[in-house]
């Protein structure tokens, strides 16, 4: 099959390149605005390489016409375009295969899922914990029976000066570092311990946020943080500048074996027609908008939500 991608400069993308590869098919046209892109050369170096949208877009029309039609557009483009991404995707008659997070605003779902019915095509996205062998065996230990579970999530990836000179810093394009980097971690919580109940926010700052979440089976402590400071001391001394730890009753769930091979996984459930959709992303969305929501109460900018909701 004939594959597209945007953000072929990104941090994810080679991920999303492997997968294709592994996965038996074909990179054709990938687009980014930076042209750093080397990275093609070991996976698809006669991928035809665009830094304008408009020229992608134009290229994908005439392959479109002349019979050469793409299959998916993988889109690891910043997080503000890709619900403008899908939606080119959708009407280049292709499906689509979005990262994480899927879209920045819960509402958007229900555009799409309208570009879907419009189409015929459909939204695929990257929700790779779901695939992770040790998460799935918790979730069937954890949905036999009614216990309500206490659960503390921790995520510290250390970024450097250049994250908040980034467009991940701006909360208008990330979404802010509980959606940038928790939204899987969110999905996860969801997949695991069932509807959300509560979201109550303690902390949201541009390099960590915290707060309590419920759930019909977990009461959920959650903290993430890009600032190395934040890394136990030890591990800090160690040289260590990442820090990841769930734990359920007081128990270590780990997963960070194979962690990086989950995106293979997601292309051939993906293919396979198994891949998740735009429903199994609401939650998630929404938790980190709610979330996101609160901050800017608490700033004096708007009040579509409170930050203490039930759900």
């Amino acid at each position: 099959m004939r594959f597209a991608l945007t953000g072929a400069a990104g941090y994810i993308a080679p991920r999303h390149m492997k997968a294709i590869r592994e996965t038996g098919n074909e990179l054709v046209v990938a687009m980014d605005v930076n042209d750093s892109v080397g990275i093609l050369d070991s996976h698809f170096p006669d991928a035809r390489f665009f830094t304008e949208f408009e020229q992608f877009d134009a290229h994908v029309d005439v392959e479109r016409r002349a019979g050469r039609s793409i299959d998916y557009v993988s889109i690891a483009s910043p997080n503000y375009l890709h619900d403008a991404h899908m939606r080119f995707a959708l009407r280049a008659g292709a499906d689509a295969i979005c990262e994480k997070p899927l879209v920045l605003h819960h509402e958007d779902i229900d555009g799409l899922a309208e570009v879907e019915a419009q189409t015929g095509r459909r939204v695929n996205t990257i929700l790779q914990l779901r695939l992770h062998p040790s998460i799935i065996a918790l979730r069937q230990q954890v949905g036999a029976n009614s216990t309500k579970h206490d659960v503390t999530l921790t995520y510290i990836t250390s970024r450097g000066d250049w994250y908040l000179r980034s467009w991940k810093a701006r909360t208008d394009q990330s979404g802010g570092i509980a959606t940038n980097i928790g939204v899987h971690f969110f999905d996860m919580l969801h997949f695991l311990f069932g509807e959300l109940q509560e979201n109550v926010v303690h902390l949201n700052a541009p390099t960590k946020a915290a707060g309590y979440l419920e759930y019909t089976r977990a009461r959920v402590r959650w903290f993430l943080s890009i600032d190395v400071n934040d890394v136990p001391h030890d591990a800090r001394e160690a040289g260590q500048r990442t820090y990841r730890s769930i734990t359920c009753d007081g128990s270590e769930i780990e997963f960070s074996g194979g962690f990086t091979d989950l995106h293979t996984v997601s292309y051939q459930e993906i293919i396979a027609g198994r891949g998740f959709g735009l429903e199994e992303n609401r939650t998630a969305i929404e938790t980190v908008c709610r979330i996101r929501d609160a901050a800017a109460v608490e700033h004096g900018e708007r009040h579509p939500f409170v930050s203490r909701a039930s759900l």
